[in-house]
């Protein structure tokens, strides 16, 4: 039996000072000892990547060739997922691969993770210049960003916060003025209607726009 969608009070949606808030939390982090956290030079791209839908798991495997910083295109083509307790790529969660935008203020933070690296490199790594693992990094990045950020109240934890960042690329997306065909290509959903599933609460209600649309129509063709 398949389980009942969330409901729109169940999302939770950071607005842009939040993520910068969450974003400066996680770059900053130190551990006991003072010293600076294993996955600090990633942490704060990692969550800015917010604003492009991209799922953690697809963020983990990307690769530098993949990242287009001319363009401001990232290319989405695999994600990584844990088998045996190894990590393996395979096809996008969405079983398609697909384009999303970067932001031009986010180019000065992705360039030192992939200037200079080869191609074929992962962007994305543990200080050792492993693949960050999805558990690891939530519990012990995630979940101490989010603290620091002052942000542990409003019903996010470190298990749900990478998706409620997708849940935001989304707000922010529509907020902006993008329609739902747009929206359904970052996010790489199947079809529209899922998207506005989702998220068709955040579209602005048009109605009044359309009725003083049409009644001016109808109004200019009486008076002719």
């Amino acid at each position: 039996m398949p389980l009942p969608k969330p409901s729109e009070a169940e999302h939770v949606y950071l607005d842009h000072l939040q993520v910068e808030a969450l974003a400066d939390a996680a770059g900053s982090l130190r551990t006991r000892y003072g010293q600076i956290a294993a996955a600090a030079n990633i942490n704060r791209p990692l969550i800015l990547l917010a604003y492009t839908g991209l799922l953690f798991n697809e963020a983990a495997a990307l690769r530098v060739g993949r990242v287009d910083l001319e363009t401001r295109r990232i290319r989405i083509v695999t994600a990584f997922a844990e088998v045996e307790g190894k990590l393996v790529e395979q096809a996008p969660k969405t079983g398609k691969s697909r384009t999303v935008p970067i932001p031009r203020s986010l180019v000065a933070e992705l360039l030192p993770l992939v200037q200079g690296r080869p191609d074929s490199a992962l962007v994305f790594t543990t200080k050792r210049g492993t693949e960050v693992r999805l558990r690891n990094w939530r519990n012990r990045e995630f979940g101490k960003a989010l603290k620091a950020a002052g942000l542990d109240g409003m019903g996010l934890t470190p298990h749900k916060l990478p998706h409620k960042l997708r849940h935001t690329a989304a707000s922010l997306a529509i907020a902006a003025g993008a329609d739902v065909k747009v929206v359904q290509a970052m996010l790489g959903h199947a079809t529209a209607t899922m998207t506005l599933d989702r998220y068709g609460h955040l579209f602005p209600d048009r109605l009044d726009e359309v009725a003083e649309a049409m009644d001016a129509a109808r109004l200019r063709v009486l008076a002719a």
